[in-house]
């Protein structure tokens, strides 16, 4: 591995303790969680079946125990660490965020076929912001369209030209559209590395949907000038403040979530941390000689190029970072179920690509376990469908009980409770502080969120199993996802179309409660969880989609986030739905700053 300076954080040998000590507890809580199934399983002996269910608890135990151990990193950190931040991430000790832009920075929006009123919303403000900061003369936009629709392109073009027009005597902007999209999104960015690479240090990635406030645009811009070693630094991406009912509960939960999640993998990923291609800034003169993506068999794209991108980076011998705090730095999600299910088939599919990438020569360890996980967080869904539909066949048939309840009943409780530890840390963190209890609207506000968040979830997590699973069987027969534009916008979703893409697993659900309710009234309870979701999959799709549900949740500040308790001045001439719903206390509320235009 080439050397290229001074680290960014502790040494390769206490990198290498703390995941040597991660890795120990990681393997010994899977043996441990793997042999109080064998107990609940051997009532009868150990057969074919129970093997298979084993088998199945394996392939979801790595995720499970990760997120759970990573939980009680992050919370440690947070309750007793002087500085979880640099603590996790030493790296942010480099800099005071002071000092001066000196790198020249690509500003690269990618995008195909979205909303271009969105796009100039977002991007009014973050130049705007940039031009303010005085940074400007070092940075230049480039708008990257794959948009193949001729009235989308065609509205792209004059906003571009207006752009420049208001923006590009202070801040150039360059719009450039390709008429398909070799490569997908990956390929959109190597076309800009060909073109205009060169003259830049380095590229802030963002998406159609993402924004940023300028100070957080600009530490990343700070802490890369300031860390030679770092090829990737990636910011912590929380949702943005939104009206849709199905995205508002989804990232609400995710914020709580992905707090101490990030922090304790952070502490012990350091230098391969993750990148999830946009808000993120990359050092292209390693980029573009180092992470050119290979073509896949069939002369198929690499679809999920982000981790690709990461372990390539590490292979030649740069960090790759991540800042795990809220920094300031938003991306939109899906506003319906039929939309999140879209969006998480073609991660999917691209996950699945992952295989032919194993054996490429030089990567890294943990890069290469970065990989795998990436694989079986997509194959933990059959996985778990087929645990079910074996309990449910077998389990109903046999004459004898297939497992014993107390530790059936045991290991269902530990494995909840490894499920929920992100969540369940970050719950314990916002109940402990007075601050954070305000940020989220007031404890009893936010135990409300909670709950109903937690019964959301709940639903959600067997129907997108089932959408997985169904997926991948046709995966192997031809069946792709591609890429397409996300639809962004609060829409309710029709009858009909929540029966296009909903109908396996409502006729999964119900058949499953009829052969449990005729054959086995007393198994009910235990598939009640996974069955019940699938049989209600179509009027939850339309409920959650109703935009006045969501305004209704927002009014009501279920699913409150601290940006809409005090909206942050970045955020305001966004003039979001759910903040001016739920503007919070005036005195909280912070004032815009002034741009000339």
């Amino acid at each position: 591995m080439a050397d290229h300076g001074q680290s960014a954080g502790p040494s390769a040998a206490a990198i290498g303790r703390r995941r040597a000590a991660f890795a120990i507890l990681v393997v010994a809580t899977v043996l441990a969680m793997l042999a109080l199934m064998v107990r609940t399983l051997s009532t009868d002996g150990i057969d074919m079946v129970d093997g298979l269910m084993l088998f199945a608890l394996l392939i979801n135990l790595p995720w499970t125990v990760i997120g759970f151990l990573n939980a009680c990193f992050g919370l440690a950190l947070t309750l007793f660490a002087r500085d979880p931040e640099t603590t996790a991430a030493p790296l942010a000790r480099h800099i005071r965020g002071d000092e001066p832009i000196t790198g020249a920075t690509a500003i690269l929006v990618c995008i195909r076929n979205e909303e271009p009123a969105r796009l100039r919303r977002n991007l009014d403000a973050m130049l705007g912001g940039l031009i303010a900061s005085g940074a400007a003369p070092h940075l230049h936009c480039f708008v990257l369209s794959d948009t193949n629709r001729p009235e989308i392109a065609g509205a792209e073009e004059a906003l571009a030209a207006d752009l420049a027009l208001r923006f590009g005597s202070r801040l150039p902007v360059t719009y450039r559209r390709r008429p398909d999209n070799p490569g997908f999104k990956a390929g959109n960015i190597r076309d800009f590395c060909d073109r205009w690479g060169s003259g830049f240090a380095f590229a802030l990635v963002l998406d159609a949907d993402s924004f940023m406030s300028t100070e957080a645009m600009l530490r990343l811009i700070r802490t890369m000038q300031a860390t030679p070693t770092l090829g990737i630094l990636q910011s912590l991406v929380v949702g943005m403040p939104t009206a849709s009912a199905f995205a508002r509960l989804f990232q609400f939960g995710m914020r709580l979530g992905m707090r101490s999640y990030t922090l304790g993998s952070a502490f012990w990923q350091a230098d391969c941390g993750p990148y999830w291609g946009h808000n993120a800034i990359i050092r292209l003169a390693p980029f573009i000689a180092h992470c050119h993506l290979p073509r896949l068999r069939g002369g198929r794209w690499v679809l999920s190029h982000d981790q690709v991108e990461a372990v390539l980076m590490r292979r030649a011998g740069y960090e790759v970072r991540i800042l795990p705090v809220e920094d300031a730095s938003w991306e939109e999600n899906p506003p319906t179920l039929p939309e999140f299910i879209r969006r998480d088939l073609r991660w999917c599919q691209g996950n699945m690509q992952y295989w032919q990438l194993l054996a490429t020569p030089g990567l890294l360890p943990v890069s290469r376990i970065q990989l795998v996980l990436a694989i079986l967080m997509f194959l933990g869904s059959p996985a778990w469908v087929g645990m079910v539909t074996l309990f449910t066949i077998f389990g109903v048939l046999s004459p004898t009980p297939i497992f014993d309840p107390l530790y059936g009943t045991v290991i269902l409780l530990a494995t909840l409770a490894m499920v929920f530890a992100p969540k369940i840390a970050s719950v314990i963190v916002v109940l402990l502080l007075p601050e954070q209890r305000r940020a989220f609207g007031g404890a009893p506000r936010f135990a409300a969120s909670v709950l109903v968040e937690v019964l959301f979830m709940a639903t959600l997590a067997p129907i997108v199993a089932v959408a997985h699973t169904v997926f991948l069987c046709g995966l192997p027969f031809g069946r792709t996802m591609g890429w397409t534009a996300q639809l962004r916008d609060d829409q309710a979703v029709p009858f009909a179309v929540a029966w296009k893409r909903l109908w396996p697993q409502t006729l999964l659900g119900i058949a499953g409660i009829l052969w449990v309710g005729v054959l086995a009234p007393w198994a009910f309870p235990y598939l009640l969880p996974f069955v019940g979701p699938l049989a209600i999959a179509i009027p939850y799709a339309m409920v959650s989609a109703s935009p006045d549900l969501g305004l209704a949740l927002a009014r009501l500040g279920v699913g409150r986030l601290p940006e809409e308790t005090a909206p942050p001045a970045a955020l305001l001439p966004l003039a979001l739905p759910a903040v001016v719903a739920n503007p919070g206390p005036p005195a909280l509320r912070a004032e815009p700053a002034a741009v000339e235009r």
